[in-house]
């Protein structure tokens, strides 16, 4: 005998690789071996028992390969029309030269004396699913584990990566089954006679302008609510005051989560602040305030805006996975019942590499669509309008659906659509009847899929970052500047003149024949 060959064998026997669940934790992955055959024996022997099983079931969700290609031809003769039992299983796995893989004619038919009928064949299912589940928390979660021990891996990428991942498992295999109309009729009878009890008209979260509400009863849940302007409109000035509402109302508090992705939380809450307090935002950003400003700030502002259910994220270049992520946890921590994005065209997508911009801003359209069915909250998402509308040659600037940029998916998804239009942001410093319209804002909504299309006029102090009912009247007392000028000369302390430029969105700083995206 050789010595030599035989130390060497006993070597190779010995670095043999083994599974690194059972090295580790002396453990082998989560798995239902005898309801996998009962289910596919099941589906075998009763007609119609595959369809029970197709809404649950993937062929990855079995653990035994042999189990996978066995269900992979059910789904085959499923797609081709035929009848599902022993012989025309057994001839699919012959025509995909599968048959012997998976063990012969003999083992298919082993299969069905797992089982005498289908009766159970749904719970089987689910747990064969649960399985699956776990063993793919564990793929996961030992990805992840590996991917954190490298120096080279950036731990943002790693945290979205695992958010995506842990949402595939959540969305491809934990979807809600479908409801029969007489449990549906339950709940929406319900419903009805809950609100024909109710004294006030609004059934949704309240906008604080009664004009709006009369239209919309509130912002209803599940929708999502398109809210679009050109820059320096004043969409984040409206959308605070939405919010503000929302959380401050008299008759119904209602929690708030803010996204903002372009402006700091610092400069939100002075905005909300100068809304609530009605001191000039300039003077709050600058802290020039005299001392009954001050004690108007504390009174006005402050002690009320302590006790609102706002909570702000400010996190710059947010994207899908890590909003759905927030959003749950705030829904589960602080039952938020308004959400509120600002604004759409700063988010980014999946981050797929052959995807453009027009792709991307469909998938986070559809996916926030998804997010409010999910969370049963209304979501305020706000947009920006393309250039087309300062290129219309006919003088009406009102913007239209097709003026949302990156349109087609905003427009599909969305519940509502509204837009913001000033006329004096064209220059138009007079109505019809030749009276001073400075402030004058309509607000049009331009689809509303559960009411009617109209136009509202509201009154921008943006000075306050306030928005009032229209009175019809044009006296606001002495001349204000807007917040959105901004001094660039300080007073020379001798009654000198001050210089201002306006500013606005970060859109603003684009020359006019570039696009952000």
């Amino acid at each position: 005998m050789d010595l030599t060959n035989l130390n060497r064998d006993k070597k190779n026997r010995r670095k043999a690789p083994l599974d690194l669940s059972t090295m580790i934790y002396g453990k082998v992955p989560p798995q239902a071996k005898d309801l996998e055959e009962a289910v596919l024996g099941a589906i075998m022997l009763e007609k119609g028992a595959f369809d029970a099983v197709i809404e649950i079931l993937k062929p990855e969700c079995f653990y035994v390969d042999a189990h996978q290609r066995i269900y992979k031809a059910m789904q085959s003769l499923a797609n081709k029309s035929q009848p599902i039992d022993i012989l025309t299983v057994v001839e699919e796995l012959r025509f995909r030269e599968e048959l012997d893989i998976v063990g012969g004619p003999y083992y298919v038919t082993k299969l069905t004396n797992a089982v005498v009928s289908s009766a159970n064949i749904e719970a089987h299912s689910r747990i064969v699913l649960q399985k699956f589940i776990q063993r793919e928390l564990i793929r996961i979660s030992g990805e992840i584990i590996s991917d954190a021990y490298e120096d080279s891996t950036d731990v943002f990428d790693l945290l979205d990566q695992a958010e995506s991942k842990m949402y595939e498992v959540t969305s491809n295999h934990l979807k809600n089954n479908y409801e029969s109309i007489d449990s549906v009729l339950v709940k929406t009878i319900q419903r009805i006679e809950d609100l024909r009890h109710k004294n006030e008209d609004i059934t949704g979260v309240p906008s604080g302008f009664p004009s709006l509400d009369r239209v919309t009863y509130g912002w209803q849940s599940t929708d999502l609510i398109i809210l679009a302007a050109r820059p320096a409109v004043g969409k984040t000035a409206f959308a605070l005051n939405l919010a503000r509402s929302a959380a401050l109302s008299a008759t119904k508090s209602t929690p708030v989560a803010l996204f903002s992705l372009e402006m700091s939380a610092g400069q939100l809450v002075q905005r909300i602040l100068s809304a609530e307090s009605e001191i000039h935002l300039e003077k709050i950003s600058r802290g020039k305030m005299e001392e009954h400003e001050m004690k108007q700030l504390y009174a006005k502002g402050i002690q009320r805006l302590a006790q609102a259910p706002i909570y702000i994220d400010d996190t710059a270049a947010l994207n899908i996975f890590e909003l759905r992520a927030k959003c749950r946890r705030l829904k589960n921590t602080a039952n938020i019942g308004l959400i509120i994005i600002d604004y759409l065209q700063l988010m980014s997508g999946t981050g797929e590499r052959n995807s453009n911009r027009e792709q991307e801003i469909s998938t986070i359209s559809r996916s926030l669509k998804g997010l409010a069915k999910e969370l049963q909250v209304p979501i305020i998402a706000l947009s920006q309008l393309s250039r087309e509308v300062e290129k219309r040659k006919d003088g009406n600037k009102m913007p239209q659906l097709s003026d949302l940029r990156e349109s087609g998916a905003i427009e599909q998804d969305a519940d509502m659509v509204m837009f913001l239009y000033r006329p004096e942001y064209y220059d138009i410093t007079q109505d019809e009847m030749g009276d001073n319209n400075r402030g004058e804002t309509h607000v049009r909504i331009a689809k509303h899929r559960n009411g009617s299309l109209e136009t509202i006029k509201l009154r921008a102090l943006l000075h306050i970052q306030k928005f009032v009912e229209d009175g019809g009247g044009n006296d606001f007392g002495s001349f204000n500047m807007p917040s959105n000028f901004k001094p660039v000369s300080g007073n020379d302390g001798n009654g000198g003149a001050r210089m201002f430029i306006q500013t606005g969105s970060k859109m603003n700083d684009l020359p006019d024949d570039e696009d952000p995206f």
